[in-house]
Parts: C-alpha cells; structure tokens; sequence
C-alpha cells in the first residue's frame, strides 16, 4: 500500500477507547443522540418508507436492524435506510474546513457493523471517533468539491476504517478496504447543483452502505488496487497531491470541532435563518420591502447561486435556498420539517416574500469562514426603516455549542406517539452510559423500537 493508505490504516489500528479523553467520550454520545434523534424524526417521511421497503427484502437474523422498524438485514442494506433517515430533515451535524460535509453520515454504517458483530458501547465510541477523525481530516485535506466530486468521498473512505476496526480486521484487509471503498465510490458533485433530487439526502447513506460492503469484502480476502491515493490513476492523479493532518499527540480529536444544527436547513443558511427570525421580533412581513442577505462565498453557492434557488419545487433544494428559508422564518417566526411541504412551497405569500430577496457576497464575511459562518440580513420597511442583523456562530457551531440539555430537548422533539416519553428517557439514559454498555445492538438499537412500530411500514 502507499503511504497515505499506510498512514490512514496505521491510525486506525492505533485507535483505541482506553486513550480517548473524556470530553471526546462525552461528545460521542451528544453526537450519538443528536443522529438517531434525526433519524426517528424522519422515520414516517414518504423516502425513508421507501429505503426501509427495499431493506426488509433482505430479512437477516444475523444483520443489523432499520432503526426504528425492528426488522434485521444484510448490514450495509440497513446502512443505506439508516442513513437516509438521519439526512433526510437536513438537521444532522456538520464540519467545514477546506471543504464541508455532515460527518454523522458515517453513524449509518459504522452502527450497521457494531451491532452485526456484538460489539460492546467502548468499541462503538471508538470507532464513531474514528470515522470523525478521518472524515474531518480529509476535509482539511483536500477540497474535493472544487475538483468534482461530493462530499461522500471522505465518507466512505472513514466508514471502511471505522467498520474495519470493528471487524478486527488486519492491517493488511485495512488496507485493502480502504482501496475498496475509493476505486468504485467516486461521487460526483452534481449532486449538490441545480435543482436538487432526493439523491441530495441519499449520497452520505450510499457512502456508509459502501464503506460496509468494502470492509466486508477486505474480511472475506478480496483485494483491492493497490497504491490508489498516490500511484499512476490514484486519486492523486484526479485532485493533486495533498497530506492527511490526523489528530496525533496534543492535537485535538476532530469530534470537538464539529457543529449541530437548531434548524433543518443546509447549515450555510443557519446564521441567515436565525438572524432573520431576530428581526421578525422588530417588523412584520407585511412591511417588508427589501431584504438583503450579504453572506461568504460558499453560502452563496450553496443556497443562492442558481436561479432555482428563488423558485424551489422540492423539498431538498428548499432547505438549500436563502431566499426561501428567510421568507418563511420572516413569516412564520420558526422554521421546522414542516416548512417545507409542497402547499408551503407554493404558498403565494413565500413566493411574494423571495422575490424582494437578494444574496450578496461580502469580502469581510467571506475573510471570517471556516471559522465563522456569518451571515447578516438587512431589510428594508415600507416606511425606509432599515433593519439589520448578524450572526457569526450559530446556534450549535463549536463556539456557541448545544448544552447538553439543548441536544437532550432537540431529540426528545423528534419522537411521537404514546409511548414517546418513557423511550426517550430509556434511549437518553443509556447513550449517556454507552461505554457501559455490554452489547450495543441488545441494549441501545432495541430501545429505537415502537412497540406500535409497522415493520412493514
């Protein structure tokens, strides 16, 4: 193998629970009830159904379950309904470095493996840790976007490590997961362009079924490429030389470092959102005459460089336009899962409220990401009143964190039904204690369950 694979599998197979330090335990399982918060939040939506239809043709009693179902398949087939469930409300956490991606999009396999193989809560923290670490690092990396490709790159890539180690395997079958992974799972970017379909909430969930299978065929001895980051039609020859900065001694675990989201939208409009919904404190829609939105530059490209933005027709390419998450905030005081149906979508007063909308890039704003992701939204009143607010860290960024009882709340907002209460006070009480925890599957994945659950559903 090539140096960086040899790299990135030797920080795998060093990897241990027992030299984690606590604060990045602790996080672990804020990141653990954040995601599964956001997947049962979306269990009842029309493509979750649809993923979990596909999952529960492949019953398995030896594999993972669809989260929320009940029902056991092959591991990377519930990976895959898993993940889109977690995506699917765009309230999953986020990095940003020289590129952006949602690195709980790993969870989906990563878990997947945990339960197929009885692995115990330390080994499951662990690997979570690892997937992080590798996903952010790789985004400090290299910025894939910009040569092409999605952001499911440096998923799969950190899946197949993290489930790897899960598996026990070798260095040697390490290394060739990791080439399983990468050859075949290129992602374009297109994915993110345009007006966006509902792969936009699938691609991570692909990347984690993936990055199973990869791990599974490096268990059972098949081969990958070799020499794929640095040798002749490697990845290097596709987006350039680049070095890996994996945490290693004081360095920091890249957990610490990622954001949670308060809001269902692409987190580059987190801070145009809340900014927004503090000036609805000050002016009623109804006077608005003009709004401003000046933001950096990968705000604009995320959610206001396409046409498509100031007229979205689904649900994915709504919660990536500033114009349209705006208005409803300006509206409607909030935004939620809710803001986002088709009678929303064309509601005449939105529409009437995005078209006095303008996204403008700011040179001083753009100088302030990634460590900052501001956004300052201006708007002009019927009586030439001009409001304005700003917003450098939004609610759940690094620097303005979720307290523990935010997250405990955010998830607890997620579940319905009559029996919502004593679950989510069962799941709470058990993530908290996760490295106490004898078999994840038994004991964590069943409490995900409704006994009024459809399995068919």
């Amino acid at each position: 193998m090539d140096a960086t694979t040899r790299q990135l599998v030797d920080f795998a197979m060093r990897s241990e629970f027992g030299s984690l330090p606590a604060p990045v335990v602790h996080e672990c399982k804020r990141r653990l009830i954040d995601t599964f918060g956001c997947a049962i939040g979306a269990y009842e939506e029309p493509l979750s159904r649809s993923a979990r239809k596909i999952a529960h043709q492949y019953v398995s009693e030896r594999g993972a379950t669809v989260w929320g179902s009940g029902v056991r398949t092959m591991p990377e087939a519930a990976a895959f309904a898993n993940g889109i469930m977690l995506r699917y409300l765009d309230l999953s956490d986020t990095y940003v470095g020289k590129c952006r991606g949602h690195p709980s999009d790993t969870m989906a396999g990563v878990l997947a493996v945990a339960e197929a193989v009885g692995a115990d809560g330390p080994s499951v923290i662990n690997a979570v840790v690892l997937a992080y670490d590798v996903y952010c690092s790789l985004i400090n990396a290299v910025d894939f976007n910009s040569k092409g490709w999605d952001q499911p790159v440096y998923g799969v890539l950190a899946g197949a490590l993290a489930a790897g180690r899960l598996m026990k395997l070798s260095a040697q079958q390490m290394g060739d997961a990791v080439s399983l992974a990468l050859v075949p799972n290129m992602a374009l970017a297109r994915t993110r362009q345009g007006e966006l379909s509902s792969w936009k909430g699938c691609a991570g969930a692909n990347a984690a079924r993936n990055s199973v299978f990869a791990a599974q065929l490096a268990k059972e001895g098949f081969t990958g490429p070799t020499d794929v980051f640095e040798g002749r039609g490697g990845l290097w020859s596709i987006v350039g030389r680049f070095d890996v900065p994996l945490p290693s001694g004081s360095a920091p675990h890249m957990m610490t470092q990622t954001h949670l989201k308060s809001l269902p939208v692409c987190y580059h409009g987190q801070s145009a959102v809340i900014a927004a919904l503090d000036l609805r404190k000050r002016v009623k829609a109804a006077d608005v005459r003009e709004i401003r939105i000046d933001t950096y530059h990968t705000a604009v490209m995320m959610m206001g460089g396409d046409p498509g933005r100031w007229a979205p027709a689904t649900r994915e390419t709504a919660d990536h336009s500033l114009p349209y998450c705006v208005a409803i905030a300006l509206l409607d005081g909030e935004v939620t899962a809710q803001s986002f149906t088709q009678e929303r979508l064309q509601d005449p007063a939105v529409q009437h409220l995005m078209r006095m909308v303008k996204v403008n890039e700011d040179a001083a704003l753009c100088a302030q990401y990634p460590q900052s992701v501001p956004s300052r939204v201006s708007i002009k009143t019927a009586g030439d009143e001009l409001l304005s607010a700003e917003v450098r860290y939004p609610t759940g960024h690094a620097m303005n964190a979720m307290s523990d009882a935010e997250v405990e709340q955010k998830f607890r907002g997620m579940f319905t039904g009559s029996d919502r209460a004593g679950r989510c006070e069962r799941i709470l009480e058990t993530i908290w204690k996760l490295d106490q925890v004898g078999d994840f599957g038994r004991e964590v994945i069943g409490l995900l369950t409704s006994p009024a659950s459809n399995v068919d559903a």
